[in-house]
């Protein structure tokens, strides 16, 4: 058994072009031990946003906290608290921040 605390995890702010206001602690990952995913756990600042990309692996996001915008294929849908969302592989997408407090969110990702 693996226990980890957000607390505990350092946290990096992403300098990827595109990205403002972002920061992400990775709970657990093949470095704790885990063969098949990656649980990450992001902090979106107000107005901040991620890069608009695209790779070939889905995600699959819980949003923790806050309000926001996620953009995926050409939609947009509004998200909050509660909300889990499906990202296929190889479709342009992005998440905004568009509430006044932080938008916190637990992205999890199959190991390439």
């Amino acid at each position: 058994m693996i226990v980890r605390r957000v607390a505990e995890v350092q946290e990096e702010e992403i300098a990827e072009e595109g990205a403002k206001g972002v920061k992400k602690r990775v709970l657990l990952g093949p470095e704790e031990g885990v063969p098949n995913f990656v649980m990450r756990y992001f902090t979106v600042s107000p107005g901040g946003v991620t890069p608009l990309h695209s790779h070939p692996w889905e995600h699959e996001i819980y949003i923790l906290e806050g309000k926001g915008e996620v953009f995926c294929g050409g939609e947009r849908e509004e998200v909050e608290e509660g909300a889990a969302v499906f990202i296929p592989p190889d479709i342009l997408h992005q998440i905004r921040n568009t509430g006044k407090s932080s938008l916190q969110l637990l992205c999890l990702i199959p190991l390439r």
